[in-house]
């Protein structure tokens, strides 16, 4: 697979990713090498990675406890401390080793170290190759509320190596698999239409459709890299999913949601509004619903989990004045942004998510 350019960076795949990674790390000038794992990563992935390397660099390991629950700033000052004792300067880089957990603290940690050193993501699961690692997105969930702290900055590179994905239980494939079903409805409807039968796809060729998933999102991230205009349609499905995703992590009553479930209730919501606003036919609504519904577990919504869904989506980073904005397709393949949604017509989705 091509190396894919981003914006001042490169996105590297498999096995030639590594020979860039080594070739990068014995041109550049760095003092020290920091790989930042969460507790999965350390026991799963690290030893699958270390022996790729071939650098004299002097290596550090900084781990911290798996889990969304730890996307804090605690969890970035206990590294920054952890960074300061172990001798990290200005001329230090960092690796992200993980998930969209890793990829988006490490990256805040990186950022804002020193006021920024340099740092590289070699993304492990599906959600953060499609997703968390493209596009210079770093930050911490504030509370409850997420991704509410962070900056956008791009790393040196990006190494896909879709043999990490080989540690993941399905449950977090399909996780990941959300973000791959957006990019198809967003801007690609013959992408789209490749999952409609899941049993047809050929996971010999996975590859290929990550690295189309991984396109799509650069394509729309070179255009606006800081979410003035287009990116802003990658949003589709996360302002209620967010909402649902920070809902169930908080209420000690839910089982929380991995982040692709959550937004793919989130989808099959602002496919229903983008229905009942006459952006897509019943056909096209039926066809989303049905094949979402065919990956992911029904969710139960009791009567009194619908107000304080709706209530989070006040502080949602894509508010604007006061108004939330919503990402909606416009026929699959098509995104309008920008759109103003009525809370009776946010509860109206649920209803029919319901039925």
């Amino acid at each position: 697979m091509q190396t894919i350019q981003a914006n001042n960076y490169p996105i590297h795949f498999n096995e030639k990713g590594y020979s860039a990674l080594n070739l990068f790390l014995n041109e550049s000038k760095y003092s020290t090498l920091f790989i930042i794992v969460d507790s999965n990563t350390n026991e799963f992935c690290l030893s699958k990675f270390l022996p790729y390397l071939a650098t004299e660099l002097t290596i550090e390991i900084v781990e911290f406890e798996a889990g969304e629950p730890n996307k804090n700033i605690e969890t970035c000052v206990e590294i920054w401390n952890v960074l300061t004792e172990l001798g990290a300067d200005r001329k230090s880089l960092v690796i992200n080793l993980g998930g969209g957990v890793v990829t988006d603290l490490g990256g805040f940690v990186a950022s804002t170290f020193k006021r920024g050193i340099d740092f590289i993501h070699i993304p492990t699961t599906l959600l953060s190759m499609v997703d968390a690692s493209v596009g210079g997105k770093t930050g911490v969930d504030l509370g409850n509320l997420k991704n509410q702290i962070g900056v956008i900055n791009v790393p040196k590179m990006v190494l896909i190596d879709t043999q990490y994905l080989e540690t993941l239980s399905k449950k977090e494939m399909r996780s990941g698999l959300a973000e791959m079903l957006k990019h198809g409805l967003i801007y690609d409807k013959k992408y789209w239409e490749k999952f409609l039968d899941l049993k047809a796809i050929d996971f010999a060729d996975f590859d290929e459709l990550i690295y189309r998933s991984v396109e799509i999102k650069n394509e729309i991230v070179i255009q606006d890299p800081t979410e003035k205009n287009i990116r802003k349609a990658l949003n589709f499905g996360h302002t209620l999913g967010h909402a649902i995703e920070s809902y169930f992590l908080e209420n000690e009553n839910k089982t929380s949601l991995l982040h692709g479930e959550a937004i793919a209730i989130g989808m099959i919501l602002e496919s229903y509004i983008s229905l009942e606003k006459d952006l897509i036919s019943k056909e096209e609504y039926q066809q989303i619903k049905n094949a979402i519904k065919t990956i992911y577990d029904n969710i139960i919504f009791e009567e009194n989990d619908i107000e304080p869904i709706v209530e989070l989506l006040i502080h949602d980073k894509k508010n604007e004045y006061g108004n939330i904005q919503f990402a909606l397709i416009d026929s699959i393949g098509k995104i309008i942004i920008n759109q103003s949604v009525e809370n009776e017509l946010i509860l109206k989705a649920f209803e029919d998510y319901k039925s």
